[in-house]
């Protein structure tokens, strides 16, 4: 959500900046700017534009040349979308600029007290009042003016900001949205996500909360709001640009979807262990004697993270028979909950960044709870508060619907259900069983994949629908949750959800001709309790596409999917439905890889 860029070096700044900009627009975002300046040059020259970047880019000047400069990608939260509301923001002497990522709680006090001062704000934004807070502070040196500020301001931010006065630096900042570094050679970046770095450099520095870092070409120093300095020793990130590039596919979702193959075969790479049934997760940093004290199991995410946590929870009590459940972080972070010190908290998010589960991970380890962290960026703000975790591996996701890191977070969970399992009374016989399924998996997929154009055919006639149902039951409910988000997202089709056995409970009032039903239909021991939900939809003239392992004589339409063991069949049973709301969005026109209102990484509230 939202994206910021920055560089200090040599070279021409303005095409990096934009160039950054473009590989942060699956962040999702409404307007973008752009400020730049030199050390040669005198004050700030600034661009912005409402809509996409390549709007901004249009209104760029052929000579506006400088060597340090930020930009950002904005999602409105203050202030409707417009050229005015924009990043950076600019202080009414022209001498201070700044883009920020999060959401100042206390703005508007903060903006009364400048107004009453004499103050005129030109936008609606609160981002607006640290750039005048910024500018009156007394301090001498920029750093220390920022944190001036910073002491006066509640709430989440990313900052990144210029100086006329200091145009040798940038000075950036954090708390609790994301803020990395990359360092060059006799050159410095910023952004809010490395996907904006690594065309540059892939060694990165990621700021902790409460941490600054100034930005000189050929230096960089971290230190605290409170001026203390800190040690950041740069690390090296594993994926390159190439991986954001879409690679012969017409959008990133499609890219992902086909990827999962891939992806799946890399989550599993070096963590089985064949000797003892069992895998291998050194990350989790839980040993056995541990392990055996869980009495339960509490999975915490947001959206899809949260669906995968709800196929993980019904993995662990299947195979390590602790109760589990999963709950969305953003209700569970307000309900006060009681914290079981024998309670293993799980924190799921794609990013790491995720700030309802970030703020949800804070509040256990307050409270002394062991809480793991299942991400895909390594480094990530939860990755590093988190006692231990699983990364997914699934590498960079651009698209702001999750396919393919949805699928290794479960399959994440898979592993982490195997693990509990073994060091409990999970025989060796059924981890041996679980292990070969696991290993049949990235050819399940890619067996799955031969069979789109089937999908497609399918979701050209669906894509006439207002509304669908998706309903199944047990290990078939999850994966029904996610599929019937996965439309929404994408298609913007409104899809609800239901536990089959819910159906007789008021959802059969809603069953016609016009409202479609996805069915999921394991070839499992409840088999014939779903062949009668189906029955009941028949009854009333419903129209049915069945997910399952063989064709259903009582729907119109079913996609046959490869059978695994029974507790890993939703792995596998969710993919051909990203493919129907890919096809169906594809037949409506959607603009797929940036779905209209959603941001890919949700770091404010």
């Amino acid at each position: 959500m939202c994206g910021i860029v920055g560089y200090i070096g040599k070279r021409d700044v303005a095409p990096l900046l934009l160039e950054g900009l473009q590989r942060l627009e699956y962040r999702g975002y409404d307007s973008a700017g752009i400020v730049v300046t030199s050390p040669k040059t005198s004050g700030l020259k600034m661009v912005k534009a409402k809509g996409r970047v390549r709007d901004l880019e249009a209104k760029v000047p052929a000579r506006f040349k400088g060597t340090t400069g930020i930009a950002h990608t904005r999602w409105a939260t203050h202030g409707a979308p417009s050229d005015v509301n924009a990043h950076p923001h600019m202080s009414a002497d022209n001498k201070v600029a700044v883009v920020h990522n999060g959401i100042i709680d206390n703005a508007s006090d903060l903006r009364r007290k400048l107004e009453a001062d004499g103050v005129e704000f030109l936008s609606e934004t609160d981002t607006e009042v640290l750039t005048h807070l910024i500018a009156r502070a007394q301090a001498p040196k920029l750093e220390d003016k920022v944190r001036e500020t910073l002491r006066l301001v509640e709430g989440t931010y990313g900052i990144a900001v210029m100086h006329a006065d200091f145009p040798d630096r940038i000075v950036v900042a954090r708390n609790g949205s994301p803020v990395v570094l990359g360092i060059g050679e006799k050159e410095m970046f910023v952004a809010s996500d490395i996907a904006a770095l690594v065309a540059h450099t892939r060694q990165i520095v990621t700021l902790d909360d409460g941490e600054m870092a100034t930005l000189k070409a050929d230096d960089f120093r971290t230190y605290t709001t409170e001026g203390t300095r800190t040690t950041a020793e740069p690390t090296t990130v594993e994926w390159e640009a190439a991986s954001y590039d879409m690679g012969g596919h017409d959008t990133y979702m499609h890219k992902e979807i086909h990827e999962q193959a891939d992806a799946v075969d890399r989550v599993l790479r070096g963590r089985i262990d064949d000797r003892f049934s069992t895998v291998h997760l050194g990350g989790l940093n839980l040993d056995a004697r541990e392990a055996r004290r869980i009495r339960r199991v509490k999975i915490l995410g947001c959206g899809t993270s949260y669906h995968a946590g709800m196929i993980g929870a019904q993995m662990i009590e299947e195979l390590a028979r602790i109760p589990a459940d999963a709950e969305p972080a953003s209700e569970f972070r307000y309900r006060n909950a009681v914290v079981d010190p024998d309670t293993l908290y799980v924190a799921v998010s794609q990013s790491g960044e995720t700030y309802d589960v970030l703020a949800a991970v804070q509040e256990l380890k307050r409270k002394g709870a062991r809480v793991l962290g299942v991400v895909n960026v390594v480094g990530s703000a939860i990755a590093r508060e988190a006692d231990g975790g699983i990364y997914v591996h699934a590498g960079p996701e651009v698209c702001v619907v999750s396919t393919k890191c949805f699928t290794n977070t479960t399959v994440a969970f898979a592993l982490l259900a195997l693990h509990l399992g073994r060091t409990r009374d999970l025989s060796v016989r059924d981890g041996k069983r679980i292990i070969e399924g696991l290993r049949k998996l990235p050819a399940q997929i890619a067996e799955i994949m031969e069979h789109e154009d089937d999908v497609k055919k399918l979701a050209l006639q669906f894509a006439e629908a207002r509304s669908m149902l998706f309903i199944g039951r047990v290990r078939g409910y999850p994966v029904a949750r996610e599929a019937s988000l996965k439309l929404k997202e994408v298609s913007y089709i409104h899809a609800e959800a239901y536990p089959a056995s819910e159906l007789k409970h008021g959802p059969l009032a809603l069953i016609e001709p016009a409202l479609p039903t996805v069915a999921i239909v394991p070839d499992d021991d409840l088999l014939e309790k779903n062949r009668a939900a189906m029955e009941e939809i028949k009854a009333r003239s419903g129209r049915i596409l069945a997910v399952a392992h063989q064709p259903q004589e009582k729907a119109d339409e079913t996609i046959v999917v490869p059978k695994n063991e029974d507790e890993l069949d939703p792995i596998l049973m969710g993919i051909p439905l990203q493919l129907l709301a890919y096809h169906t969005a594809l037949a409506l026109g959607r603009d797929i890889d940036k779905p209209r209102n959603l941001a890919k990484s949700v770091t404010v509230e």
